[in-house]
C-alpha cells in the first residue's frame, strides 16, 4: 500500500491555480480509490479553497466531496492567518496543529508518506 500527502498551497485567484487544485483533488481521489493512504492537506493560501470548494455551485465541488470526508485536512495556523477558520470548521474539515500550529509533513515522512505539492 502506498501513502501520499497531497499538499495544496495555491491561492484561489487564477485559472492556473484552479487547475492545480483540480489536479490535487484528482490525485487524492486516485490514491483513495486504489485503497492507499492519502492525506489531502490545505495549507498557506490553499486553506482558502475549502470555502470555495464547499460551495455547491463551484465546478470542483463534486470532486471535493468525493475526498473531503476521509482524507482532507487543513492547517490551523494558516486558516487563522487567511481568515477562513470558520469556513473550514463549517465544512467539517479537521484542523491540524501538529507543529507549532501547522501541519507536520515531517511526521508523515517516516511513516512512509510521499509528499506531493500543488
Amino acid at each position: 500500500m502506498l501513502k501520499a500527502a497531497v499538499v495544496v498551497l495555491v491561492d484561489t485567484q487564477t485559472h492556473e491555480q484552479t487547475a492545480r487544485v483540480g489536479n490535487a483533488l484528482a490525485t487524492a481521489h486516485e490514491f483513495k480509490e486504489a485503497g492507499d493512504e492519502v492525506d489531502l492537506i490545505f495549507t498557506w493560501a490553499g486553506t482558502k479553497w475549502i470555502g470555495e470548494l464547499s460551495n455547491p455551485d463551484h465546478w470542483l465541488h463534486r470532486a471535493f466531496n468525493i475526498v473531503k470526508d476521509e482524507v482532507a485536512r487543513a492547517c490551523w495556523a494558516c486558516a487563522v492567518a487567511f481568515g477562513v477558520k470558520k469556513e473550514v470548521e463549517a465544512s467539517g474539515i479537521a484542523l491540524l496543529a501538529e507543529y507549532k500550529g501547522h501541519q507536520s509533513l515531517r511526521e508523515r515522512v517516516p511513516q512512509g508518506y510521499q509528499v506531493i505539492t500543488s
